[in-house]
């Protein structure tokens, strides 16, 4: 199962890696330091063992698990942004109060100014996408540090946020799409269908990027990989969907829940946008570049400068949408909106799904993964009557173990010659 195969391409040899070479080669780099997101999906496993064993008949619930998504989807938004951020060995700890910010702005044009939600949604954005541009600027052309930039931000859209709700009123929400966003389910044959079609586009593109290297003769992934991967991704989402398509209502009469909740494809469709953005363009590249040697990039001609505003753009934007999520959820805007432990999840939850502190490394899913482990925590702690201060000392433990295992798997890979 270690040896390898030899094809011809277009007159050259290629060595293709068989399963079993496939899956040594991956264990060595694991050894070597390179171990990507298996600290937070071994984490994830862990924790609903834990949780489930101790209150399994509230922990493992359709009701509960579909809490989850509603739970987590505030931070997981913020947490993808913060991924761009944290590639460039940047910080961004306005993200938090920019959410706020950015639902308040969307709250008070709804409810204040009777505006509709496809006008006020665009509004909300767009300030995240000008507070992402000024923070950038200030960073990459004034020279700023962005850990002074984004802290001044952080106190000034404490006062920002109190001036748009008029020094602390609590502004309702009724749009009914604006609600639905967080609090709405899919019927179940939509969900079943949105299964499906998620499934066999997962297998299509992993389909074409081998058939992409294969005809090109480069060297790629074996089928039996590949096959394990489109199986083991129809086994979770076909799974997640027949549990979420039951019935979670405590009396189905009055209000029936079913299906999979709103929240779900918007984090899905989110997740492969940037994913892509990273890993098969030239931005994402460049963000690539930049993050692992700033010089190096400048020296081969990349606009490091741009690259360094776009990230907070993004990171902003990304929080302006976390923003209008958790908005939804709470039906309300208030002055504590994208305070308290909101910037401290979504950064841990980048760091705890795989992102580095130190830049070059990371990807979007972790930002997902991370922030799953942060739900499954604050819920499960919460089932099991624990108090908030020992939720926080639990979770601060959970960074700091993942930045430890961050910082030694550097050095690990420094090593070995990994880097």
């Amino acid at each position: 199962m270690s040896t390898t195969t030899t094809t011809t391409a277009g007159g050259i040899q290629v060595v293709q890696p068989t399963v079993g070479s496939h899956l040594t080669g991956y264990w060595q780099r694991v050894r070597g330091g390179d171990i990507g997101s298996l600290a937070a999906i071994l984490g994830l496993v862990v924790l609903f063992l834990i949780f489930g064993f101790a209150r399994p008949e509230t922990f493992l619930s359709a009701l509960n698990f579909s809490n989850l998504f509603s739970q987590g989807a505030s931070v997981i938004f913020i947490a993808m942004g913060l991924v761009f951020v944290l590639l460039l060995g940047e910080i961004d700890l306005s993200a938090g109060y920019t959410s706020g910010v950015c639902g308040a702005v969307m709250a008070v044009l709804l409810s204040n100014h009777g505006w509709s939600w496809y006008t006020a949604i665009p509004v909300a954005l767009v300030a995240g996408l000008v507070i992402g541009f000024m923070i950038g600027f200030l960073v990459s052309k004034v020279g700023i540090p962005s850990f002074v930039v984004t802290l001044a931000a952080f106190l000034a859209f404490q006062g920002v946020l109190l001036v748009l709700l008029g020094g602390g009123t609590n502004i309702s929400i009724r749009d009914p799409f604006v609600l639905a966003l967080a609090n709405k389910n899919m019927s179940v044959a939509m969900s079943w269908i949105l299964a499906v079609v998620a499934v066999a586009g997962y297998a299509a593109t992993q389909l074409i990027k081998v058939r992409g290297r294969v005809s090109r003769g480069l060297v790629h992934d074996p089928m039996g990989i590949v096959l394990l991967r489109v199986v083991g991704v129809a086994i979770l989402v076909f799974a997640g969907v027949a549990i979420l398509t039951q019935e979670r209502a405590i009396n189905p009469a009055i209000n029936s829940l079913k299906g999979v909740p709103i929240v779900v494809p918007l984090i899905a469709v989110a997740a492969i946008i940037w994913t892509f953005v990273l890993s098969r363009t030239t931005y994402g590249r460049h963000v690539y570049a930049v993050g692992g040697n700033t010089e190096a990039a400048r020296r081969a001609g990349i606009p490091t400068d741009r690259i360094r505003i776009s990230v907070f753009v993004i990171c902003s934007f990304m929080a302006a949408i976390g923003g209008i999520i958790a908005a939804s959820r709470a039906s309300s805007v208030d002055p504590r909106s994208g305070g308290s432990n909101v910037l401290l999840y979504a950064v841990a939850a980048a760091v705890i799904g795989g992102t580095s502190l130190f830049g070059g490394k990371g990807r979007v899913i972790d930002a997902v993964l991370g922030g799953a482990v942060i739900a499954v925590i604050d819920n499960g702690m919460g089932l099991m009557n624990f108090t908030s201060g020992t939720k926080f000392i639990f979770t601060g433990l959970v960074l700091l173990a993942a930045a430890s295992v961050d910082a030694l798997s550097r050095r690990r890979a420094a090593a070995t010659g990994n880097r």
